[in-house]
């Protein structure tokens, strides 16, 4: 019987790791300067892909630059969404909108401006990407960025997707 319980709390505990809820942390539409709730903007059924990055990381401009290149065609093979959200200081929400209208952005973006949802989803570094299930599960995380990482993500984009 110990078996069984500790057998049964391990499996619990590697499921409740792997799927993480996601918190109704405030963060700011770049476009309307108005909060909404991390959580609302996940629409529910359909796969998301959240990139966070920051004005000042080299990677993370050229990871969000390379997806936005692709990001036509991946939707052609699966239906989801993409978010960027900026973990810049308040001070510098006016440079981390004016980078996404530059870059052309055609996908919504957002900033974190008192790191609240960065400390809600514990993470330390930018670039950092996960994906939200239909379900509303974040069952994907990666932090850092390598050419051609992009692969990685589609590959479960599309493993989600089905």
């Amino acid at each position: 019987m110990r078996k069984l319980v500790l057998a049964a709390a391990s499996l619990f505990l590697s499921i409740g790791l792997h799927a993480q809820e996601l918190p109704s942390t405030q963060i700011k539409d770049l476009n309307t300067s108005k909060k909404v709730a991390f959580s609302d903007i996940v629409e529910k059924g359909k796969v998301t892909v959240i990139s966070f990055w920051a004005t000042w990381c080299i990677p993370c401009k050229k990871e969000i630059k390379n997806i936005a290149k692709v990001l036509p065609d991946w939707k052609k093979e699966a239906d989801f969404n993409f978010v960027s959200i900026s973990i810049d200081e308040s001070r510098a929400e006016g440079v981390a909108r004016t980078y996404a209208i530059s870059q052309g952005w055609n996908f919504p973006y957002y900033i974190d401006v008192n790191a609240d949802l960065k400390r809600s989803l514990n993470f330390q570094s930018v670039p950092f990407t996960c994906i939200i299930d239909k379900t509303g599960k974040i069952v994907f995380r990666h932090t850092g960025y390598e050419e051609g990482g992009e692969a990685e993500v589609l590959a479960k984009i599309k493993e989600l997707a089905k």
